[in-house]
């Protein structure tokens, strides 16, 4: 979606925007972490994105991948920076059709700095010179596919520090076809507005959007002010100058004064958007936010569509069905399937296409380094630590675990006593959510979906099972008429009871709506994540050396166990799928790297009949 149209909504609505602006790390451990942190500020609502541009080579290319990660994974609207500097028109040409085929409909143009050796800036042979002319040329290559925004320079430029003259090219960017402006960041709220009002009256109509810098430490906050030779008001001075030694009151001070900057921008008139330059940081961005009461609350009208979210990417942004079993690891489930052609069909329900079960080295891989992931996890030598590996993950205690890329959610909280048990018990559980019987669409932990619409699941429990003790737990689950399963080892060899055809699992009824079932379970991708799940656990195991107990242990389950999951096909029950496991566990949990035999399984009392029992 055009930024352009955006902003007009955010008028229309009276509510003000926000958008967050990051840079290309220079370490790949740096990218992955930015992407963790992007994907968690998405909680914060932003309008949109911007990647800025890494001028030549690899970190121009990173940009391009940023991008289309941002559009395609995390489902953000992205805008990329483009700049002229050193950059020939082949490699506009091929930045542009990056964006493009990222499913990116934003641009940020601008000229950018002068490489460090050039004393002025001067264009690359058959490039552009002026910001104008990379505007006009988008335009001209690609017409309205791409809204371009441009930089606007309240209190000057680097290399022209004559303002009156600057607005005159903002207006020559802006008549060559530029549709929204970001500005350089500024503290002085009175000369920001007066900048406002001098452009709107040389006829600089476009919506103009104020760069935000948040104040993490004193020495940064003075720095940045240096280098922008920007204005910094005599108080914001007296305010942060006693306190410049320590930061955490810098910071402090800091939210309150630039708050009140975006107060005085938003109660202007002029001004109905923030963008923050993080500096690739959350925590000072969102202070800013709390203080302005911008954080969206359990009751805020930013209401996820699907109870997952979106792609953006350019052939994924219809998509309104997916697996379960991707549902904590939604970067691999957009990197594995990005090529399965003859989409849908080809996703779902046909295996046939040369271009099913391919994997992408991004997506499946474990994340995180050998030394970083030992520290997460520790060294377990036996089922138990697993166990406990597991318990701790469910309490909050780890943000993740080899098959779940994000922290447990309170969607869980109903059923977590219940996980535990089974993980106190040996079985390790990957994957699960409780039944929903019709609560609202706006229900705080569940909801999803427009407005005045109601919402259901139903009960479905993924988890890993010692061979020895499967055939017992399939038999209960055939005797119980509701519900169904998959069972497969690392080898593939498949046992089921299903239908043909996806389950959905999650639906929804809303007015004037057929009902959508945004996620379910079928066979042909739960055999792709089967290739998966065991894959992390593999890279899990080799993160400790070949000899190791931990090395060995880890690869003993990946090469013996079987993943099974569980659908309970009755929506008012949960606990049903519990109740199969009663007097089921594994004997020894605390023995060093056991050795799975039919002495291992125990059963602690006899078989119960399958039972019934309805979720309140």
């Amino acid at each position: 979606m055009h930024v352009g149209l955006k902003l007009q909504e955010q008028e229309s609505s009276g509510r003000p925007g926000i958008s967050f602006e990051y840079f290309p790390p220079k370490t790949a451990q740096g990218v992955q972490n930015l992407y963790d942190r992007m994907d968690r500020m998405h909680d914060l609502g932003p309008a949109f994105i911007d990647v800025t541009w890494g001028a030549g080579g690899s970190r121009s290319q990173l940009t391009c991948e940023m991008v289309r990660i941002a559009q395609t994974v995390f489902g953000l609207e992205t805008v990329m920076h483009l700049t002229c500097t050193d950059m020939p028109r082949e490699s506009v040409d091929e930045a542009l059709e990056a964006a493009y085929n990222a499913g990116c409909t934003n641009i940020l143009a601008l000229r950018g700095d002068p490489p460090r050796e050039q004393e002025k800036w001067e264009a690359a042979e058959g490039g552009f010179r002026y910001a104008k002319d990379l505007v006009k040329y988008i335009r001209e290559k690609y017409g309205n596919h791409f809204d371009i925004g441009v930089g606007g320079y309240p209190e000057g430029a680097d290399d022209n520090p004559d303002v009156d003259q600057l607005i005159d090219h903002l207006k020559e960017k802006v008549d060559a076809g530029s549709s929204f402006i970001v500005t350089q960041m500024f503290y002085d709220a009175d000369n920001f507005l007066e900048w406002v009002r001098k452009c709107r009256a040389k006829g600089v109509n476009v919506p103009i959007i104020p760069g935000i810098m948040p104040i993490s430490t004193y020495d940064a906050f003075i720095r940045r002010s240096k280098w922008t030779k920007i204005h910094i008001p005599p108080d914001w001075l007296e305010t942060l100058e006693p306190v410049k030694n320590d930061d955490a009151r810098v910071r402090e001070r800091g939210t309150k004064l630039v708050s009140e900057l975006c107060r005085r921008l938003l109660s202007s008139g002029h001004i109905h958007h923030l963008h923050f330059y993080t500096m690739n940081l959350a925590q000072a961005s969102r202070m800013i936010l709390d203080e302005l009461k911008l954080v969206p609350s359990l009751e805020s009208p930013l209401q996820k569509p699907l109870p997952w979210r979106k792609s953006l990417g350019l052939h994924r942004r219809s998509e309104d069905v997916r697996p379960i079993f991707w549902r904590n690891r939604h970067q691999s489930y957009i990197a594995r399937t990005a090529d399965w052609d003859e989409y849908p069909n080809g996703r779902w329900t046909d295996a046939r296409s040369p271009a099913f079960g391919e994997l992408n080295a991004y997506g499946v891989r474990l994340k995180g380094t050998n030394d970083q992931n030992i520290k997460l996890w520790g060294r377990p030598k036996s089922i138990k630590d697993l166990s406990e590996i597991f318990i701790r993950y469910l309490d909050g205690k780890l943000d993740r675990l080899p098959w779940s890329d994000a922290p447990i959610t309170a969607e869980a909280d109903s059923i977590k006593q219940n996980l535990i048990e089974l993980n106190q018990r040996g079985f390790l559980t990957v994957n699960s959510q409780p039944a929903v019987n019709g609560v609202k669409s706006s229900h705080p932990v569940h909801g999803w979906g427009p407005r005045n619409g109601y919402v259901y699941q139903k009960a479905y429990l993924e988890l890993l099972v010692p061979p020895v003790l499967v055939d017992n737990l399939l038999a209960r689950i055939e005797k119980n008429n509701d519900l169904t399963y998959y069972c497969v080892n690392k080898s593939g060899e498949l046992r089921t009871r299903t239908d043909e055809g996806p389950n959905a699992v999650t639906w929804g009824i809303f007015a004037s709506k057929e009902i959508i079932q945004p996620t379910i379970v079928e066979s042909v991708s739960f055999m792709a994540w089967k290739d998966e799940a065991y894959q992390l656990g593999e890279d899990w195991a080799k993160c400790h050396p070949a000899d190791s107990p931990s090395r060995k242990l880890i690869q003993q389950i990946m090469d013996e166990w079987y993943l099974i999951n569980i659908v309970n096909n009755d929506f008012h029950k949960t606990h049903d799928l519990f109740q199969l496991f009663d007097g089921l566990a594994i004997k020894d949990l605390d023995v060093e790297v056991p050795g799975i035999n039919p002495e291992a399984g125990r059963t602690t009392q006899p078989i119960p009949p399958a039972t019934t029992t309805a979720q309140s």
